[in-house]
């Protein structure tokens, strides 16, 4: 499989897509994370992944291995932030399984969505697009770090703002398929921008340059830079972003803009596809900035 979505069926012009996602305690969240909050991450990153392709939510199952000795009280708050959530973003439960586990907690959750007009895949970039993201980049990863201890002279609002984007990401539901007219190659950034920029690269034969001024930061992440420029490199490669990574033709651009407007999320032009097969990240005199990792490694 060479995108982050499946297509499964299609009906009445809609295409149907499906994606799963799993959340690890100790790995993908900690241990001292309220209930409610670690299964509206779970929920949270499987839509984001919708969001990367325009789709929107159509119902989804679930199965949660719970650790032996597991409180009611602590279910009860997982299965309440589900529900809240499942009323915020209009998605409903369709079924699954629970069981208990000696291991750390383990959820899996498979999201079924909906797709109008073309599939925007991984392979669809072309040499002459330009590179956009939604949002903010870089506060979930930092976000981990604080959530961990660090940085314990970090202002108050600036660490609570991080520590929530960590926690809470915030698919881009509306953003997403207000821009699929536009976008080429779309999807979420989950693993870092670098490691999912080149997904994109590797599956349409093509090179991206980012421009790294242009980068997107919230003012918690300026904040935190400003102490620690070394973490520019988090910010490029920690993960935990979900925003969504788009190219499209330059023409577009305007458009693209309007549609960030209307949905009330910032989008940003970070950069150009080109020749070649790799991303490089160019610095303000043109030179590439070169990473210890390319992103989230998952084993």
């Amino acid at each position: 499989m060479t995108d982050d979505v499946a297509e499964i069926a299609r009906r009445a012009g809609e295409r149907l897509i499906v994606k799963t996602d799993a959340i690890v305690e100790g790995r993908h969240y900690l241990s001292s994370d309220p209930a409610d909050q670690v299964a509206k991450k779970l929920l949270r990153v499987n839509l984001s992944d919708l969001a990367g392709k325009g789709a929107r939510p159509l119902g989804y199952v679930v199965a949660a291995a719970f650790p032996d000795g597991v409180s009611e009280a602590w279910i009860a708050a997982f299965a309440r932030g589900l529900g809240e959530d499942q009323r915020r973003f209009a998605v409903s439960l369709l079924g699954g399984d629970t069981t208990a586990t000696p291991g750390p907690a383990t959820f899996a959750l498979t999201v079924f969505g909906g797709v109008r007009g073309r599939l925007p895949r991984r392979s669809d970039a072309r040499i002459g697009d330009e590179i956009w993201i939604s949002g903010t980049l870089g506060d979930g990863a930092l976000g981990l770090r604080v959530s961990k201890g660090e940085f314990p002279g970090l202002p108050p609002a600036a660490a609570r703002a991080l520590v929530e984007r960590y926690r809470l990401p915030e698919p881009r539901l509306e953003f997403g398929r207000l821009v699929l007219p536009f976008a080429r190659a779309s999807m979420d950034v989950s693993d870092g921008l670098v490691a999912d920029l080149d997904h994109i690269c590797q599956a349409s034969g093509v090179g991206a340059r980012v421009l790294a001024e242009a980068l997107p930061l919230s003012d918690a992440a300026s904040v935190l830079l400003a102490e620690a420029p070394e973490l520019f490199a988090e910010v490029m490669t920690g993960g935990d972003d979900y925003e969504v990574l788009f190219t499209a033709p330059a023409s577009s651009a305007a458009r693209i803009a309007a549609a960030a407007r209307k949905a009330g999320v910032p989008a940003t032009r970070i950069g150009y596809v080109g020749r070649g097969r790799s991303v490089r990240v160019l610095d303000r005199n043109g030179q590439a900035i070169e990473f210890g990792r390319r992103g989230y490694r998952h084993f």
